[in-house]
C-alpha cells in the first residue's frame, strides 16, 4: 500500500493573485479567506489577491498569506477528493506550521495568528541586523560547509542535491559567494530577501515566538509531522514548541526530511500552496516519487483526477 505525504509551501512562494481563482470558484474557499480576515482583524485577502508585490513580500504579510492559501488548497483537496488518506505532513520553514495545523496539532486560528506574529518578529530581527542569504548551486554540502566556515556564515537550507542556501551578515555572504565560485559553483547568487533567515542573526525573534507558542492549545498530531530541525517526526506538544523556536535559527533539513519519508515507504507527495518549489526539490531527490500539487483551480483539478 503506497503512503501519501502532504507538503506545505514556505516563504518565497508568494505571488500576488494567489488563491483568487480558488475563492472565485469555490464558496468554501471564499469562506476560509473571510474567516482569516476576521481572525486577524485586517484584510489579508486583499493583500493576497490585489496587493502590491512589496506589500505581499513583507514577512509579516507573506507568512500568514502563504499559510492561508496553502490551508485553502488543503481544504479544497479534502473536499474534492474525500477518499484521500494522508499518512504524514511536512512543510518548508513557515510551511511546518501549516503542516502541524493540517495534522490537527493546533487550530486554524492559532496557526494563522502564530505565523503572523512569527513574520513580525522575524521582520524586526531583519531590521535590527544587516543580513542576507544566497543560493549555492553545484557545490556539495561538504564544500559549502567549508565555504561557510571560511566566510563566517551558516548553511540555512539543505533543499536537495546541488541546491543549498547560505545565510549570515551581508558582507560575509558576498565573500562566501566569491569563495563558492572559486570552488566551482555554477551559481552563487544573493537572494532578494529581507534578512538572514535560519541563522543566528534571527535569535531576537526566538523569545517572542516562544511567548506566542505558549498561548497555543496544542494537541498530539494525528499523523507524523516532520521537523525541519531534526528531519524526524515531532514529539509531544511541549517538544513541538521547542523545535519551532529552534527552527528560527537552525538549518532547514529538507532533503533529509524527504529521504526519511521515502525510507518509510512514502511514494506519493502532494505540494499544497503557491508555487512548485517543493516538487522541483523532490525531482532532484527521487525522480521515482509521484509528485502532485494544488496551487490553483487547474492544479487542483489535475490532482483530483490523478487521485481517482
Amino acid at each position: 500500500m503506497s503512503k501519501t505525504a502532504l507538503l506545505f509551501a514556505g516563504q518565497g512562494a508568494q505571488v500576488v493573485g494567489m488563491g483568487r481563482d480558488l475563492a472565485e470558484k469555490f464558496p468554501s474557499a471564499n469562506a476560509w479567506f473571510d474567516r482569516a480576515n476576521a481572525a486577524l482583524g485586517y484584510d489579508l485577502t486583499k493583500i493576497c489577491f490585489h496587493g502590491s508585490d512589496a506589500e505581499l513580500t513583507k514577512t509579516e504579510n507573506a507568512q500568514p498569506a502563504i499559510f492561508l492559501v496553502s490551508w485553502v488548497a488543503f481544504q479544497l483537496l479534502k473536499e474534492q477528493a474525500p477518499s484521500l488518506k494522508f499518512d504524514a505532513t511536512a512543510g518548508l520553514s513557515l510551511g511546518e506550521f501549516t503542516a502541524l495545523t493540517a495534522a490537527d496539532a493546533m487550530s486554524f486560528e492559532d496557526g494563522l495568528r502564530v505565523v503572523r506574529q512569527r513574520g513580525k518578529f522575524m521582520q524586526q530581527a531583519c531590521e535590527a541586523t544587516k543580513g542576507g542569504m544566497a543560493a549555492v548551486i553545484g557545490v556539495d554540502e561538504t564544500g559549502t560547509r567549508e565555504v561557510c566556515a571560511q566566510a563566517g556564515v551558516v548553511l540555512a537550507n539543505l533543499n536537495c542535491p546541488g541546491q543549498l542556501v547560505i545565510s549570515g551578515e551581508e558582507e560575509n555572504i558576498l565573500h562566501a559567494c566569491d569563495l563558492a565560485k572559486a570552488k566551482g559553483a555554477r551559481k552563487a547568487i544573493p537572494l532578494p530577501v529581507a534578512g538572514a533567515y535560519h541563522s543566528p542573526l534571527m535569535a531576537g525573534a526566538q523569545p517572542k515566538l516562544l511567548a506566542e507558542l505558549t498561548r497555543v492549545k496544542w494537541s498530539p498530531p494525528a499523523v507524523p509531522v516532520i521537523s525541519n530541525v531534526t528531519a524526524q517526526p515531532h514529539g509531544a506538544p511541549d517538544e513541538i514548541s521547542a523545535r519551532l523556536v529552534e527552527q528560527v535559527t537552525s538549518s532547514v533539513l529538507w532533503e533529509k526530511s524527504m529521504r526519511h519519508l521515502l525510507a518509510q515507504g512514502f511514494t506519493r507527495f502532494i505540494e499544497l500552496g503557491p508555487g512548485t518549489a517543493l516538487s522541483g526539490f523532490m525531482k532532484r531527490i527521487d525522480k521515482g516519487a509521484q509528485m502532485l500539487n494544488v496551487a490553483d483551480v487547474a492544479s487542483l483539478e489535475a490532482t483530483v483526477k490523478a487521485l481517482v
